[in-house]
């Protein structure tokens, strides 16, 4: 039977007839410990497989070099694209990441924040999940002092550290567009309003359809986990109504995918017979046909800035107040969707 007992600094010390302290001393690269004896001790810790109890240490120390980072999914190019360059930063500064997804799950969040609190990470990064509605779990992690900073989504009420884009913006933006192009009647295919990024892009598309003098239909405003299978469902609906509408702004990428799929089912013609929008900027989104219009979020800028918003907060503890409310402009990249 496989023995699979932790190997300890005690079994290296047993093996060399020496103390536990002076083989904690000799890993830890001590002066007054010789080079012959630190040799040794790196030869059996290797012949005996040891692994250094990081979580021990931590406690020990008060600092484990490590942060938590918290995302809805891990297969959004965005998501990805915003841990790449956070990792790049962290790691650079003598951090490593530990990386959790929520799958959208309220549930699931609040068991990534008290797995992150017990490995005892230096702070966390986090974006909320669609069904975070319950702050308490978050208040949890700033009752501690640990940094928290929250990237795209993320609200108000925690008073913490934000980046992110102006959604606000964006959809105006889009609209903005659509109606350029002629479009009159502009259904949006949302998530739900009771996430603040969200909210922001209905609330930036409902002023800019009145802008513009168009009225508001409530039977194009529709709420969605915004997945693939949502981007097909809202889709079929939308081509139900009596008076379909003649562009489609959706503000998720894959959701806009499973609308596209849809369309291009039932030989409806994008864009001449019904405009189709995106949010996300998406790999896929410029290799489909048509490809996809959509909004580039800045994955690699937000990464960066809401690492080096950790870095800051670790640097500078006493400045709690003076918190980082960063917002970027978004980009419109115009593709053949809804040219």
């Amino acid at each position: 039977m496989a023995n699979n007992k932790r190997t300890t600094i005690k079994d290296i010390a047993k093996v060399l007839n020496i103390s536990a302290a002076a083989v904690s001393k000799a890993m830890h690269n001590d002066s007054r410990i010789s080079s012959k004896t630190k040799d040794a001790v790196k030869r059996v810790a290797k012949e005996l497989n040891y692994q250094p109890n990081h979580l021990a240490s931590a406690l020990r120390k008060g600092k484990s070099n490590l942060v938590g980072v918290i995302v809805p999914r891990t297969n959004s190019n965005f998501f990805s694209s915003v841990v790449e360059h956070m990792e790049a930063v962290l790691n650079k500064a003598g951090y490593n990441i530990i990386i959790t997804q929520s799958n959208e799950s309220f549930e699931k969040e609040c068991k990534n924040i008290d797995t992150l609190l017990f490995t005892q990470v230096d702070g966390i990064i986090a974006s909320m999940a669609n069904e975070t509605v319950d702050l308490s779990y978050y208040e949890k992690i700033k009752s501690k002092g640990i940094p928290l900073i929250l990237f795209d989504r993320g609200e108000n009420d925690l008073n913490v550290d934000y980046i992110g884009i102006n959604d606000y913006d964006s959809s105006h933006m889009i609209v903005e567009h659509l109606i350029s192009k002629g479009c009159k009647r502009i259904a949006h295919i949302g998530g739900y309003r009771r996430t603040r990024i969200f909210n922001n892009r209905i609330r930036g598309y409902i002023d800019a359809i009145q802008k513009n003098n168009l009225p508001i239909d409530d039977s194009l405003i529709i709420e969605s986990a915004l997945t693939l299978e949502d981007g097909r469902l809202k889709m079929k609906n939308l081509l139900k109504l009596k008076n379909r509408p003649d562009a489609v702004y959706v503000a998720g990428d894959y959701a806009a995918l499973g609308a596209l799929q849809v369309l291009n089912e039932e030989l409806i013609s994008v864009p001449n017979e019904i405009r189709l929008i995106g949010f996300g900027n998406e790999p896929f989104t410029s290799l489909v046909s048509p490809t996809i219009t959509s909004v580039d979020q800045h994955s690699k800028d937000i990464g960066r800035i809401a690492a080096e918003t950790f870095l800051k907060r670790v640097a500078q503890p006493e400045l709690k107040q003076n918190l980082n409310k960063i917002i970027l402009d978004a980009e419109l990249i115009i593709r053949d969707s809804s040219k």
